[in-house]
């Protein structure tokens, strides 16, 4: 049997939902673990990640809204505008948080389960931003990829705060909490420049 154009791109659509959904299946729990342990231990990463992960739903739910009308160009730019203002929204917020949290020395709480939840969620992510780069791009559908670079930086920002957490558990170095946070600032200005860019 021969297979149609329109019988591959529907499924590589069905499996650009199901990506979609393993992300919000990931994050949504995620947000609450990152966010929770995050307040227990003052960790300005940790709950900037957990920021972050309700970012990632953001871009999912879009990304998802996107997939079940893709032909329509006025929705992918209006995607990508929603993503990448989301992203700056973000960044703002953590640079804020993380200068109070330098300048006032607030020392963060070692956090055996954030260190746990980043640690799987690093793995996690890159499988699920390869999947999705690799199905927007046979697609040509611009707003998957896009949103592959989000869960790339995803996986990044944990590994990131992973670092951090690790280093404030076993070394005390209490400014690697904040100092991980300004990577997340760094990330979420240039994907939420990007993003808009794209839009443009």
């Amino acid at each position: 049997m021969t297979v149609t154009t329109g019988q591959t791109n529907a499924m590589l659509l069905r499996r650009g939902l199901r990506l979609e959904y393993a992300t919000l299946g990931w994050n949504i729990p995620g947000a609450v673990v990152s966010l929770a342990a995050g307040v227990a231990a003052h960790s300005v990463a940790l709950g900037g990640f957990g920021l972050d992960s309700l970012i990632e739903i953001f871009a999912s739910v879009i990304v998802v809204w996107q997939l079940t009308g893709a032909d329509d160009p006025a929705r992918e730019r209006r995607a990508l505008k929603l993503i990448g203002a989301a992203f700056i929204v973000l960044a703002l917020y953590v640079l804020a948080q993380s200068a109070y949290n330098a300048l006032a020395e607030v020392h963060a709480r070692r956090s055996v389960v954030g260190i746990a939840w980043l640690s799987a969620t690093v793995i996690v992510m890159l499988l699920l931003a390869w999947g999705k780069r690799e199905t927007g791009r046979q697609l040509g559908n611009v707003v998957l990829q896009a949103e592959a670079r989000v869960t790339v930086v995803d996986a990044y920002l944990a590994a990131a705060v992973l670092v951090g957490l690790v280093l404030n558990a076993l070394a005390g170095w209490w400014w690697a909490d904040p100092l991980a946070g300004l990577v997340i600032v760094g990330y979420g200005l240039k994907e939420g420049l990007h993003a808009l860019r794209e839009a443009a």
